[in-house]
């Protein structure tokens, strides 16, 4: 149900927790704002800080669902504020920041660190040891087909919501998660990447890759770019599946 134009008073209540500061202390605090047509909780959290608060912690870059920036908990949902409209939500919200990744403050949290751990694993660039001697070598034709199927998965922004909505890397935190396995059958499309299956199997073909994932469907289900998570899974698990047959 559309709630705008009902001059609705927001009641939003924020876990708010500095980690670098010895005396606080997890804790709810609620804030109140008057709601407008249109608003996200991008520009409700804006305006708490701008008029209530000024001390309170989270993110953003684009404002537009691209960067990935303002993920956090939405009711217990992970997703972006800024494309999460308060008019589809109830009178009362509550946030909280995505876990498992490190805590900055309140709501704002540090998902570089953990992407960029999860790229030097499994080694997410282009391995063709000809292109990178000559730097004078073209690129030949891609299949546009297989290049709009690639550029699919490239629309992955790491916001870490599929991480936060895993089953699995709550109980196995080395699980490489959807993201992971996104990327890997990324560079497995492509064909400029000239490493082997067998050497996918090393990265990926064991309980910490493809074969911990529980198939939940959490990932997908709140994957704001709605990327194609578990059907690549699935590809990955069947190439997985016959590399290991053959080893």
């Amino acid at each position: 149900m559309n709630k705008e134009n009902s001059n609705r008073v927001l009641k939003i209540s924020i876990l708010r927790f500095d980690p670098n500061d010895p005396e606080d202390f997890p804790h709810m605090e609620t804030f109140e704002v008057l709601e407008a047509v249109g608003m996200t909780l991008f520009i409700a959290l804006n305006d708490i800080r701008e008029h209530q608060d000024n001390s309170l912690k989270f993110d953003f870059v684009c404002r537009a669902g691209i960067c990935g920036s303002c993920s956090m908990l939405v009711n217990g949902r992970p997703t972006l504020a800024c494309r999460t409209l308060t008019s589809k939500l109830d009178e009362h919200i509550t946030l909280a920041p995505l876990p498992l990744f490190e805590l900055i403050g309140d709501l704002s949290i540090y998902t570089g660190k953990w992407m960029r751990g999860l790229n030097k694993r499994l080694e997410t660039w282009i391995h063709d040891k000809e292109m990178q001697l000559s730097i004078d070598k073209l690129e030949e034709a891609m299949d546009p087909d297989l290049a709009d199927e690639i550029y699919e998965l490239d629309r992955c922004i790491e916001c870490g919501c599929c991480v936060a909505g895993c089953g699995t890397i709550q109980m196995r935190p080395d699980f490489v998660g959807a993201v992971g396995l996104n990327k890997i059958a990324r560079y497995h499309l492509d064909p400029r990447d000239k490493r082997s299956d067998e050497e996918y199997y090393e990265l990926i073909g064991d309980e910490d890759g493809v074969f911990g994932c529980m198939t939940l469907l959490g990932c997908e289900d709140v994957c704001p770019k709605d990327l194609p998570l578990q059907s690549k899974i699935a590809y990955l698990r069947r190439m997985m599946l016959r590399t290991g047959m053959k080893s």
